[in-house]
């Protein structure tokens, strides 16, 4: 930090052009003083060190040093060293010495450009990720970070160079390769290490197919409701977006024109909880083979069913299918990670790993290295099981609280046991931004309904996040949300 100190003087005498270099040196010195980019109570470098650093004789920085400490901006202490005071006196405050700082104001472009605006206008990303009742959000206080952290510092002692350089290759190999194991077991994906590419989450997935694979104004077909972080990114890349009804089978194509990409949630629809049926499915992969259309699976929350049979793929359902493939580990293991993936068709492997490294120059090799031993070592399947356990706890927990207290007509209109929300349906015309908005102010975070829509419509309701509430937490947080209902003037029917 001291060396630092050079730098910073360096750059300010340049416009000290005037007096003697003591003068100027002793100028810059007083401003950074003061205005505490030399903080107070800190130690300044030797003079030695100084006068090396900024090619000055020492008997300058010694001279210099003097003055100031003449002046009471700096203490010596025997042995010590030169050390900044921690209150200076009030004439140090009023000097002339204090160069003009007033930040210089560059032309800046008189709008945000088109793109820009809409990007701002459309901004739904939430400052809230946890507590209750964030969507979405897993119990990132579970996830065995001492024993991630043995896989790491064990790798890391010896870390191959190349690991240390930017990534080219669709990330880690080792990654690639232990998600392939991984995910033809789990979700019967087909594919080799050559199709997948890591990515920096679904967000990242998303605009770089839709970049390198759609022109503007094509057409794509996305959920009604759906994913704003999708919709959104769509919406940047210029394409023409046709929101898709969902009903108790998922997606429902229609007969219009076809669209280049459609981009579901098949396992659990994001946020409804319903999963796409085998009829929807075939007629899905049929339309995209008959149309020349990829079909953007977005296998969200598929670890997580509680009762039942797990869904398969849509990517694994026929062989070569037009199906390009994404997962996260943000929900099963912790977002902050931001480790993604894609599992492409083959001839597009090759052109969007290149497409990535142009576009966002990859990394984070060594995490990934990692990862890929955590799930080699099978501790990601045992860290899921556990989890999987624990959220339908705590989803029958809430399930019961909005039973009990409010009433059977409340309760999730599509009884799915998965993922790490529920939707707990308002009556039609309630105002559910404004509920979700009031209870914020109460410190409990949920999102309405109605904003995942495109379109208007009459459906409401509140997305409520089990995963990283305990049970005590839960019921508080229930009592503070049952009295912004009440508040909002909805009428409860709980069993008598």
């Amino acid at each position: 930090m001291q060396l630092l100190y050079a730098d910073h003087l360096l750059a300010r005498l340049q416009f000290e052009p005037a007096g003697s270099l003591h003068q100027r040196l002793l100028n810059c010195m007083q401003a950074a003083i003061i205005e505490e980019v030399f903080p107070r109570g800190g130690k300044l470098p030797p003079t030695r060190d100084l006068a090396r650093e900024l090619g000055v004789s020492r008997n300058t920085v010694m001279h210099v040093y003097e003055s100031l400490m003449a002046q009471g901006y700096v203490t010596a202490r025997t042995g010590s060293g030169t050390w900044i005071a921690e209150t200076l006196p009030e004439n140090c405050l009023q000097s002339d010495a204090v160069l003009d700082t007033q930040p210089v104001t560059l032309p800046l472009p008189a709008t945000l450009s088109k793109r820009g605006a809409s990007l701002l206008g459309h901004a739904t990303a939430s400052p809230y990720q946890w507590g209750a009742f964030v969507p979405g959000a897993p119990d990132v206080t579970e996830f065995p970070h001492k024993l991630f952290s043995q896989i790491q510092a064990r790798l890391n002692r010896e870390p191959d160079v190349h690991r240390l350089v930017y990534s080219s290759g669709g990330g880690c190999p080792d990654l690639r390769h232990a998600l392939v194991d991984y995910l033809r077991v789990a979700r019967s994906v087909r594919a080799d290490a050559d199709q997948i590419l890591i990515t920096e989450g679904v967000h990242q997935a998303v605009d770089l197919v839709t970049r390198v694979l759609c022109d503007p104004g094509d057409r794509v077909w996305m959920e009604e409701p759906g994913y704003w972080g999708t919709r959104n990114l769509l919406r940047m890349n210029g394409l023409d977006i046709r929101a898709m009804p969902v009903d108790e089978q998922g997606i429902v194509p229609d007969s219009g024109p076809a669209p280049k990409m459609v981009f579901v949630t098949p396992s659990h629809q994001y946020p409804l909880g319903v999963h796409l049926s085998l009829a929807r499915r075939q007629a899905l992969l049929a339309l995209a083979r008959r149309h020349h259309s990829l079909i953007v699976e977005d296998d969200y929350d598929s670890e997580f069913r509680f009762s039942g049979q797990p869904y398969p793929s849509l990517q694994g359902l026929e062989a070569d299918a037009p199906v390009i493939y994404m997962g996260t580990f943000s929900k099963t293991l912790y977002p902050a990670l931001r480790i993604g993936y894609l599992v492409v068709p083959k001839p597009l492997a090759q052109p969007l790993r290149i497409a990535a490294a142009e576009l966002y120059r990859g990394g984070h090799l060594l995490i990934q290295r990692a990862l890929a031993e955590f799930i080699r070592l099978g501790h990601y399947m045992d860290h899921i099981r556990r989890m999987r356990l624990l959220y339908r706890q705590r989803r029958q927990f809430l399930c019961k609280l909005i039973e009990r207290y409010l009433g059977a007509s409340f309760l999730p209109p599509v009884n799915h046991e998965a993922g790490l929300h529920l939707v707990m349906p308002l009556p039609p015309g309630t105002d559910d931004v404004a509920i979700a908005a009031q209870a914020l102010t109460r410190g409990v975070k949920v999102r309405p309904l109605s904003q995942y829509y495109m379109h208007p419509q009459d459906q409401r309701g509140l997305l409520l996040g089990y995963a990283c509430v305990n049970e005590r937490q839960c019921q508080d947080a229930f009592g503070t949300l049952k009295a912004c209902l009440t508040s909002a003037g909805i009428e409860f029917s709980p069993p008598r």
